[in-house]
């Protein structure tokens, strides 16, 4: 009887010896688990992170780079710029040597959805942009991310990869300060833009952009120049013009803001209107009222102004004015634009 307790308390401490590794077992492979997922799924993050990086801080610089053409963007500089800034990054210390960089338009609406080609006519809400991205895969950038533990569970590599959009888009708000007191006709500015190109209308007989007289009721076919604007307050005497040419429109306008027309505006006025300058303008609907509402904001250069029986400020269209100070993206493009922003 006593042989067969011991025996039988031997064959309990053997069970419960059994159970006791296969807890110890299964601990230690919940234990591996959890480093798997927690080092590896944050070396996988950081990874992301990394890259993510790398591809924002290029798609901006190239969009940067878009304003560099003169009539048209820069496409190619823009994605120069952009596969350069790749490699100033790195990953995993490895420094980033490759990228897919794609230039051309980028609908603020998201429709059509995806990069459009640089060769289409843009519409209203096209912008010039840059899409930058960076993998790490095979024979990029150092390879797929190397997990530590995942390979305990069969998982060794993985590929990672980052997108990022930038665009270079034309103003839909200034701040204040950033407006020249004149308004421009939207009529004239069609007759002297080209949509297609995004860029002044050219001259046939000089091979420049054609210039006009503005604030002294010129007529351009059926088309008004411009005219004096004191922006959202009702004045027109020779110290609130010279003041408002001095520091700009007083508050913040937006695209469908309505704006007053000051005609007759004094001769003595004129003497204090700079040349040579770029200044950007709201181009209004028409200059049939005396208010009016903005529909866009032009990019002008003011070559000269005249006094005297004249009463004209006379200048062109450009493009390329960097407008910043608060300006806000989202108008159609009339040779302005804001500085870059990430549009995914």
């Amino acid at each position: 009887m006593t042989h067969n307790r011991a025996t039988s308390r031997l064959a309990q401490r053997r069970r419960q010896g059994g159970t006791i590794s296969f807890v110890l077992v299964f601990f230690v492979f919940m234990a591996l688990a959890f480093a798997a997922f927690s080092v590896d799924i944050g070396h996988y993050y950081l990874a992301q992170d990394q890259l993510q990086t790398a591809a924002d801080a290029a798609a901006l610089a190239g969009a940067s780079a878009l304003s560099s053409g003169t009539s048209a963007p820069g496409w190619s500089a823009a994605v120069a710029a952009a596969a350069s800034a790749v490699k100033l990054n790195a990953s995993d210390h490895i420094v980033l040597a490759n990228a897919t960089v794609q230039s051309g338009y980028w609908n603020l609406t998201r429709s059509p959805a995806g990069m459009q080609s640089s060769t289409i006519t843009p519409g209203t809400y096209d912008s010039p942009a840059v899409q930058v991205t960076v993998s790490r895969a095979t024979g990029l950038n150092g390879g797929q991310l190397v997990f530590f533990f995942a390979p305990l569970f069969g998982v060794y590599t993985t590929a990672v990869t980052a997108t990022a959009v930038a665009v270079v888009s034309a103003p839909g708000y200034v701040g204040p300060g950033g407006l020249f007191p004149v308004a421009l006709d939207k009529c004239l500015f069609d007759l002297y833009w080209n949509a297609q190109t995004g860029a002044p209308a050219i001259d046939p007989s000089t091979g420049q952009a054609y210039t006009f007289q503005i604030t002294n009721d010129s007529l351009y076919g059926s088309c008004s120049g411009g005219q004096w604007t004191s922006f959202a307050t009702d004045a027109n005497d020779v110290p609130t013009m010279r003041a408002l040419m001095s520091s700009g429109n007083p508050t913040g306008l937006s695209i469908g803001n309505s704006i007053w027309l000051e005609p007759g505006a004094k001769t003595t006025l004129y003497s204090s209107v700079p040349a040579n300058v770029d200044v950007l303008v709201p181009v209004v609907q028409s200059l049939a009222s005396s208010t009016e509402t903005i529909v866009g904001f032009a990019a002008f250069h003011i070559d000269v102004a005249v006094g005297g029986s004249g009463k004209y400020i006379q200048g062109h269209l450009i493009t390329n004015l960097k407008v910043t100070g608060g300006a806000g993206q989202g108008g159609p493009y009339y040779g302005a634009y804001v500085p870059p922003r990430l549009a995914q």
